[in-house]
């Protein structure tokens, strides 16, 4: 696993060098459009309308857009002098409960692997941080962007999930004018409740599968081997306009497949 960034966690007085690795991977299908004519990979070029030349890398500057068409240039020097820029310390800033997080400010995930001459000071933090239930919340520079973060211990290694900051979340109350206030009825309320609880379960996070990615490379290979491939017509969903009636129905269906199992479970000692 490629090493993206080195530095340390700032801990107190405790400097605790680590390691950065990606922890997720997106295993999306990626698609290159071609010329349909002859299958040939579309090419994109940096191109200046205004010039009406292709650009190259050392011909390109940074700029910000603060009016319409108006922008202010900046350069490698003006990051430089920024507070901050070329540190390279995850700096705790305080310990919190990890339930007082809403996931809403989750970002992307990291591992944390201790540098050599690290690992007890790592192993130090792990282990407090298991015992007093808290994470950390934290702040890095990661590619010349000052990130929120927090860390946690997962299995043997320290997780780093950078967040957003509260500005960048859109707030619910934008959307409050959308949605009419309903009334519901204690019964719809108590099926509601006990629906959730016969779809409740430990979870498991081998058990969901991108079933729409497997289908799609089945197809993929398929038109590889040169086989006609069938694709199976979905099965028409019934509309249910009363929320009871659905209710019910949703219940019925949990209840027999929660039941099921169980059935079977007393064929076996019988």
């Amino acid at each position: 696993m490629r090493t993206l960034w080195k530095g340390a966690i700032s801990f107190g007085l405790v400097n605790i060098p680590v390691k950065m690795y990606t922890a997720t991977e997106r295993k999306d299908l990626h698609f290159n459009q071609l010329h349909a004519a002859c299958k040939t990979p579309i090419a994109y070029r940096k191109f200046c309308p205004a010039c009406q030349v292709e650009v190259g890398p050392d011909d390109l500057v940074r700029g910000y857009e603060y009016e319409k068409g108006r922008y202010v240039i900046l350069r490698d020097e003006d990051f430089e002098n920024l507070p901050g820029e070329n540190t390279k310390t995850i700096d705790i800033l305080d310990f919190v409960d990890l339930a007082e997080i809403d996931p809403v400010y989750f970002d992307r995930s990291y591992y944390l692997g201790p540098n050599p001459g690290g690992e007890k000071a790592y192993d130090l933090l792990k282990q407090a941080m298991a015992e007093t239930g808290k994470i950390a919340i934290a702040r890095v520079m990661i590619r010349s962007k000052s990130v929120l973060a927090c860390l946690r211990g997962w299995e043997k290694l320290l997780v780093m999930e950078t967040m957003f900051f509260p500005d960048e979340i859109r707030r619910p109350e934008l959307l409050s004018d959308q949605f009419k206030a309903v009334e519901l009825h204690p019964n719809e309320v108590n099926m509601a409740n006990s629906l959730i609880g016969n779809l409740s379960a430990p979870f498991n996070p081998e058990k969901y599968t991108n079933e729409y990615r497997s289908k799609l490379m089945e197809m993929i290979q398929g038109k590889i081997a040169g086989e006609e491939v069938a694709i199976p017509t979905a099965p028409e969903t019934a509309k249910v306009v009363d929320l009871m009636e659905a209710l019910k129905a949703s219940l019925q269906a949990t209840t027999e497949q929660k039941e099921t199992p169980k059935k079977r479970r007393k064929k076996k000692t019988g």
